[in-house]
């Protein structure tokens, strides 16, 4: 592109040149003759007046040929200019599309299209050059998709691993604990054995802090993509989600206060039960309390577009301490975990987790303190 600009100027300067050269050559030329010393004064006064005729023809033809060289340098000119814009449209335009574009695509900008021309020498190319960005989009977003499921995978089993592991650490503190209460009334021998009894369940309980922490690393650095984990909402029965609650009984006493009305829900059965999981988990590590849950419909809503929608509210609730209010608003974001959570084990992602699922799931979640820690969730209805 450069020599290609440095041509065009100097081109320009030689053509603009050229009509100042020819005008000081034009007002250069004058024909001078001297009258022969042997005329008379009457063939002088002739001599004159022919001579002045000649001289006044050659002005005229000088002037004609002036113009005419004008005319013919101004179309030679508009030829150059045309040239070089036919150069430009065919052979330079074609490089500078291909160089841009080649730049968007080292930049991973892949959703740019390749302009085609069938007109110009690089059409063949193009097409090629474009297929090739067709191709990397693909493969980068299959790469991405992935990805995505690797971080799904991890982040589910990460959770699934969360529950029997906090099963296997809270079975070795009771253990321990009879343990400790055997040693009290016991002879050597059995004092022997249950200290090697104590020494072993300290070793499955140190492995498994271990492990939790392993799983707390994977599960933490997976969250920071959780936008990126699929969410796919379908139509399911509402009886499903009563099941998920009949089914965690290693969450102590989880009491129905009535049944959940029978009808038609959007949701992600895999997210709703994590979703579940974490609210119920919640209450039984931090109040140790009953937990009760009730459901009920909502009224007849408008969403943003106008249309008419309702809820089913899902209501769950324990006798506990509460949420200090300090934590309160802060208990449902990311990584946060409470002034009540420092003696226990954690990520501080329980309640981050089901305000984001439940919203990508097109419903909601509210929380607040009355008598105990309270949460409702919103499920939208079909």
């Amino acid at each position: 592109m450069k020599k290609f600009k440095t041509v065009v100027i100097v081109y320009t300067i030689v053509m603009l040149l050229i009509p100042a050269i020819a005008y000081c050559v034009y007002r250069g030329i004058d024909i001078k003759v001297g009258a022969p010393s042997s005329y008379t004064d009457e063939e002088l006064v002739i001599y004159k007046n022919i001579w002045n005729g000649m001289n006044e023809n050659i002005e005229e033809v000088k002037k004609e040929m002036f113009i005419t060289f004008l005319i013919f340098w101004v179309i030679l000119f508009i030829l150059g200019y045309v040239l070089f814009l036919y150069i430009y449209i065919k052979e330079i335009k074609p490089i500078l599309e291909l160089s841009s574009f080649a730049t968007e695509i080292s930049k991973g900008n892949l959703d740019v299209p390749l302009p085609m021309n069938k007109n110009n020498g690089f059409v063949d190319f193009t097409e090629g050059f474009d297929i090739m960005r067709e191709e990397l989009k693909a493969s980068k977003e299959r790469e991405i998709e992935a990805e995505n499921l690797k971080r799904e995978m991890v982040a589910e089993l990460s959770h699934d691993l969360k529950t029997p592991i906090a099963t296997i650490q809270a079975t070795c503190e009771v253990l321990s604990l009879q343990a400790e209460r055997k040693k009290e009334n016991c002879t050597h021998d059995k004092l022997k054995e249950l200290e090697d009894l104590e020494e072993k369940i300290g070793f499955i309980t140190k492995k498994a802090d271990m492990i939790n922490e392993l799983i707390k690393n994977v599960f933490r650095a997976t969250l920071d993509d959780m936008d990126e984990i699929k969410v796919s909402v379908e139509e399911h029965g509402s009886t499903i989600i009563e099941d998920y609650f009949k089914g965690l009984k290693e969450y102590g006493n989880i009491i129905l206060d009535n049944h959940i009305p029978e009808c038609l829900i959007y949701m992600d059965r895999l997210r709703m039960e994590q979703v579940v999981d974490n609210i119920v988990g919640n209450s039984y590590k931090y109040a140790g309390t009953d937990i009760h849950v009730s459901f009920s419909e909502t009224e007849e809503m408008t969403d943003e577009q106008g249309n008419k929608i309702k809820f089913l509210r899902i209501t769950v609730k324990d006798s506990g301490p509460g949420v200090p209010e300090s934590d309160l608003p802060l208990i449902s974001e990311k990584y946060y975990r409470g002034n009540n959570a420092k003696e226990r084990t954690g990520y501080g992602l329980g309640l981050y987790l089901v305000k984001n699922y439940m919203e990508r799931q097109g419903g909601g979640m509210e929380y607040y303190n009355d008598n105990g820690f309270t949460v409702e969730l919103l499920v939208k209805k079909v």
